[in-house]
């Protein structure tokens, strides 16, 4: 049985669940982002938003390294994106510092998902598209310097994508130009809310 991850616990992991007020209008109900001068905090609010989703993606892979049951080239794939997504938790939380929200624990019992390699790269490739989508969706709320900063996960993440989409051309041809390794020629930018509702789609996230 999956133990499910709420989206409360997903707000919780990046500071939303706390901090609700300090987002203030920073994201508007559904898809829309709101906009706002760039600001101190809302570079900090904006980064708790990403690391939470973050936290969320190294959890994820971590939990499937430990089931063992991927082989090959997805098992490639989950040690080094695993690795990066650790790193990019690390480098968000020391850039935000004192301000950085407690990490809740990862729960979701994943070994469904990783005994299945096509619901596998699915979820992995949905999750990889909502961070890249979250940074999308909130780089222009973030002050030049902070945005340069972000910029170079953002671009690890889009090859994460890219990378995983190209496994997924693999065993199962190309369904739709979303399975592409480049669907489109730009990326989509998603707001708070529409970037949760991709992530609980996954399956092994309710709520």
């Amino acid at each position: 049985m999956i133990h499910p991850i709420t989206r409360r616990k997903i707000l919780v992991a990046g500071g939303a669940g706390a901090t609700a007020a300090a987002l203030g209008g920073l994201v508007a109900a559904g898809s829309q982002t709101a906009r706002s001068a760039p600001s101190a905090s809302q570079d900090a609010a904006v980064l708790g938003f990403i690391l939470g989703v973050e936290r969320i993606e190294a959890g994820f892979y971590a939990a499937v390294a430990r089931t063992g049951a991927l082989t090959g080239e997805l098992a490639e794939f989950v040690t080094v994106v695993g690795g990066h997504e650790r790193e990019h938790v690390t480098f968000l939380e020391q850039a935000l510092g004192s301000a950085a929200p407690t990490a809740p624990p990862f729960t979701a019992d994943v070994v469904a998902v990783a005994g299945d390699p096509q619901r596998f790269v699915r979820t992995a490739a949905a999750l990889e598209d909502a961070v890249v989508a979250a940074y999308n969706g909130q780089a222009a709320n973030l002050r030049p310097e902070t945005l340069a900063k972000a910029a170079t996960i953002v671009s690890v993440e889009a090859r994460h994508a890219a990378w995983i989409r190209r496994i997924i051309g693999q065993p199962i041809g190309y369904p739709t130009k979303w399975d592409l390794p480049a669907p489109t020629d730009l990326n989509r930018a998603l707001g708070k809310g529409d970037v949760l509702a991709q992530v609980a789609s996954t399956g092994f996230i309710t709520g």
